[in-house]
């Protein structure tokens, strides 16, 4: 069975020969493991079952500041803190309540499709998957501001849906270019959860946020896709919505946040998991062996019945000790000596 099926499997609630398994590294902890395993291309080893691409080529560098960049949408991300991968918006680009007041990206078709091509060819027994990042509500809020977007909920929600139906109309075109590749999913990346709750509360997300991703999530599912959505933090309580929406797995599902077994119990026929493995807690701070009976503890609850993708909860960050990255792969790698699913 390959990585692809592997992981169909764990979206259609059915158990693998072993659990699909993906991890990702924040930038100086992938220069930092490159060292410790005496190979710049230790993660080709690694054989993640998922491989993503993102519609935008990337940050450009800001002339005369070093460790800016600026986004496709002109917002200007600072790196010189230790956040070396995204950064901290410097910028305000919607100073007023006017959606049309700025341009919206253009979207180059012709060079998309041959990054498409380019990827899928390299990329032929993994799940693929097309990611829109900063999706939604994070798009608007590094247009607009964190406090002034809230506050415009409240103040000015007529200009908070006419600017979320253009990101919305944004992100649909660009569902229904990436759909007519041979990608087995599109991701939504959009933060809003906190440690507790919901940045912005249930009933202003049901305002804002739930049309535009059930419109998405729509055009996704028209296309024979699967749906994926990130969002870190407790989303607890939107868990029925968003699997009314038409949503097939949930990441990045952190099990300081959440109980897992109740998740699990209550909403796994329904919506499948990617994550689970902490980053927050666990695996900065816990000894090799304690990595590995906590990652095997959760891969044995969660993998039961399929509807698993074993994965840390985020981009593993720099203060994640190399001895921890290495038991965390000897489980994903030997699962038969650690995973009892009960089959």
């Amino acid at each position: 069975m390959n990585k692809r099926q592997r992981v169909i499997n764990a979206l259609n609630h059915k158990e693998s020969d072993i659990i699909p398994y993906e991890i990702g590294f924040t930038i100086p902890l992938r220069e930092k493991l490159a060292k410790f395993f005496n190979d710049p291309n230790f993660e080709s080893d690694i054989q993640n079952h998922i491989k993503t691409i993102g519609y935008s080529t990337g940050h450009t560098p800001l002339l005369g500041k070093p460790e800016h960049v600026v986004d496709m949408w002109g917002v200007i991300w600072n790196r010189s803190g230790p956040d070396k991968d995204i950064g901290v918006v410097e910028n305000i680009i919607l100073k007023g309540k006017n959606p049309t007041a700025f341009e919206y990206p253009d979207i180059d078709y012709d060079a998309l499709g041959k990054r498409f091509e380019k990827f899928l060819q390299v990329n032929d027994d993994t799940f693929n998957i097309f990611c829109i990042g900063f999706s939604l509500f994070e798009r608007a809020w590094t247009l607009r501001g964190m406090e002034a977007l809230l506050m415009d909920m409240v103040l000015s929600p007529n200009f908070v849906h006419d600017l979320m139906d253009r990101i919305c109309d944004f992100n649909v075109k660009l569902v229904e270019f990436a759909s007519q590749y041979d990608f087995d999913g599109i991701y939504f990346g959009d933060d809003w959860g906190q440690q507790h709750g919901l940045i912005m509360g249930p009933n202003m997300w049901r305002e804002f946020i739930k049309p535009r991703i059930k419109r998405m999530y729509g055009a996704v599912r028209s296309a024979g896709k699967y749906v994926l959505q990130h969002s870190c933090g407790d989303i607890y309580e939107i868990f029925p919505d968003v699997i009314e929406c038409g949503l097939h797995c949930y990441q990045t599902f952190q099990p300081e946040i959440y109980n897992i077994e109740e998740a699990k119990a209550l909403y796994g026929n329904d919506l499948s998991f990617w994550g689970a493995i902490s980053t927050q807690g666990m695996l900065p701070f816990e000894t090799p062996d304690g990595v590995i009976r906590e990652t095997s503890r959760i891969m044995n609850i969660l993998g039961k019945g399929g509807g698993y993708i074993a994965s840390p909860t985020h981009g593993v960050p720099y203060d994640v000790p190399e001895e921890n990255i290495k038991a965390l792969l000897d489980v994903f790698t030997n699962q038969d000596k650690y995973i009892n699913l009960a089959r």
